[in-house]
């Protein structure tokens, strides 16, 4: 093999040059951990995806996600971007649903072909410690008043954990400085490496929720719009009855900041002990190639 298809795509995005990017590479089963590693660093996306084979087992069809930095074992805009090319590019049939296998295990997602949205649910939410606003308040460069005081700051993982940090108003979350030493010496002491702060001020009053993502551990200072973290988000906005309710249906905002507007939907409702929780975006196909190994 001395070549690869692949595909650019915008995640979670409002139209072309919005949304998170990703690379979709397609019967990668054949080429080694070292050269996936490669290829994603030297496409620098927040994540690049390898279909290992065209072949599917039960509509099941294995996937690895590298960031620049490292592989990981679960993300969002990649399940979504990648299930996307499954369907157009390989199925090439309407589908109601299928599997993509990660190494976290298998992530269902399923079509809205009305809406033009494609939806994953996530894992049972896995709430872990809670963190100190004043340690927290050291990382992002914010004073102590910006917290909102009413909620934990808190590790949760529906796949991949990550560090929610709510936050009073849309002005704090602009003003989110990451201190790296005080990033790099948090995480050592946290499963979780990224970052997701949430203000339920937003730029357009159509949305929800505000939020900004930071995952310098994985070689990525923000995202521009995050399906993990938000899934956990979602989690934690019915654990703790931030809207007073156990089911949420709601818009989220994500990328202003660093001018690639995003929008998330996220569904999340409790059953018993659980939560069930889903995300969902539209997926703008931009360009395709071969890639020369």
């Amino acid at each position: 093999m001395n070549k690869l298809r692949y595909y650019i795509l915008d995640v979670f995005s409002q139209g072309k040059y919005s949304g998170n990017q990703l690379a979709v590479f397609r019967d990668a089963e054949e080429i080694t951990d070292q050269q996936m590693q490669q290829i994603a660093r030297e496409v620098n996306f927040s994540e690049t995806t390898f279909i290992l084979s065209d072949r599917n087992q039960n509509s099941r069809y294995d996937v690895r996600i590298f960031t620049p930095q490292e592989e990981v074992p679960f993300a969002g805009h990649p399940v979504l971007g990648t299930a996307y090319v499954i369907q157009r590019e390989i199925i090439q049939n309407p589908q109601d649903e299928l599997m993509v296998k990660l190494k976290a295990g298998e992530v269902p997602v399923s079509f809205d072909y009305q809406e033009e949205v494609i939806w994953m649910k996530q894992g049972i939410p896995v709430f872990g410690q809670t963190i100190n606003a004043d340690k927290m308040s050291e990382v992002l460069n914010l004073d102590r008043k910006d917290f909102n005081m009413d909620y934990p700051v808190q590790e949760v993982s529906t796949g991949l954990p990550v560090i929610i940090v709510p936050l009073k108003s849309l002005e704090a979350v602009k003003n989110v400085r990451i201190n790296k030493e005080n990033y790099y010496k948090l995480i050592e002491h946290t499963e979780a490496k990224g970052i997701i702060v949430f203000s339920p001020e937003t730029y357009h009053p159509e949305n929800d929720v505000n939020v900004r993502d930071f995952a310098d551990y994985y070689g990525i200072p923000e995202d521009p719009a995050t399906g993990s973290s938000n899934g956990c988000l979602g989690s934690y906005l019915v654990k703790y009855r931030f809207f007073g309710k156990s089911q949420i249906h709601i818009r989220v905002e994500q990328g202003y900041e660093i001018n690639r507007n995003s929008l998330l939907f996220v569904k999340a409702k409790e059953h018993g002990e659980k939560i069930d929780v889903r995300v969902g975006g539209r997926v703008e196909k931009l360009a395709q190639g071969e890639w020369l190994l």
